[in-house]
């Protein structure tokens, strides 16, 4: 179990230090043009090359709502959730502290929004409370289900990785306006504590839609897309 825990701490701390660290260090400066575009392509390759790197020891979650939906499916210990969730969240906090310090570096910086998440005056593009809550539940949903999907063991093996960090590539181009994109309970905490805005306060959001949004594409790949799958596949299957 300690050696799954340290790959959820370890891949959970490399996605939200790539991911958000190429918001915070590269997008901040226009002339790297890597704009929205490249953020979201930080993301999906940061849960590829872990997935690769340590999913054969952990299932490669990194996301508590990845954790509750494969839970829910029936691919992961009920009674590893707490566990993995404490790991993901130590692993968001470890990577945003280093991110900061690495970013208080250049005279002059200011934390600002610190790739945090958020609606209303938080949100990129101004999107509501609502607008928030709805895109991050279909989101959710639709990354369990590729996520599901591409574990089963109806389908080649060696390619899920692929897929899913082609998916978060996705789900950020979609959402970035929207929320800053989470669909990650874990990467929104960890950022949110060193923003200088109310991120903090509309915290539990993105607590409350990824974890919906987890358990309800959990629920429709189990019974309505695959039913007599085995519960062969991603989660738990280390050592």
């Amino acid at each position: 179990m300690t050696r799954k825990l340290f790959a959820e701490f370890f891949g959970t701390f490399w996605l939200v230090f790539g991911g958000c660290g190429s918001a915070v260090l590269a997008a901040a400066f226009p002339e790297l043009g890597i704009g929205f575009a490249g953020v979201a392509l930080a993301f999906g390759l940061t849960v590829l090359t872990m997935a690769y790197a340590v999913g054969g020891i952990s299932g490669g979650h990194f996301n508590p709502a990845v954790s509750l939906g494969l839970a829910v499916a029936g691919r992961f210990g009920w009674k590893e959730l707490a566990p993995y969730w404490a790991a993901q969240v130590i692993g968001a906090f470890a990577a945003s502290g280093m991110l900061f310090v690495i970013a208080s570096g250049m005279a002059g910086w200011s934390p600002g929004g610190f790739a945090s998440n958020g609606f209303g005056d938080l949100s990129p593009g101004g999107y509501s409370m609502q607008a928030a809550l709805l895109i991050e539940i279909v989101l959710t949903a639709g990354f369990l289900i590729v996520i599901l999907g591409s574990t089963s063991d109806k389908v080649p093996g060696g390619f899920a990785p692929i897929a899913i960090g082609l998916a978060l590539t996705l789900i950020h181009l979609i959402s970035i306006p929207v929320t800053n994109t989470s669909v990650n309970p874990a990467r929104s905490t960890g950022v949110a504590f060193y923003a200088e805005t109310a991120a903090v306060g509309q915290l539990w959001l993105f607590w409350v839609a990824p974890l919906v949004g987890g358990a309800i594409g959990a629920a429709i790949w189990k019974y309505l897309l695959a039913p007599d799958e085995s519960l062969a596949g991603i989660g738990g299957e280390g050592e």
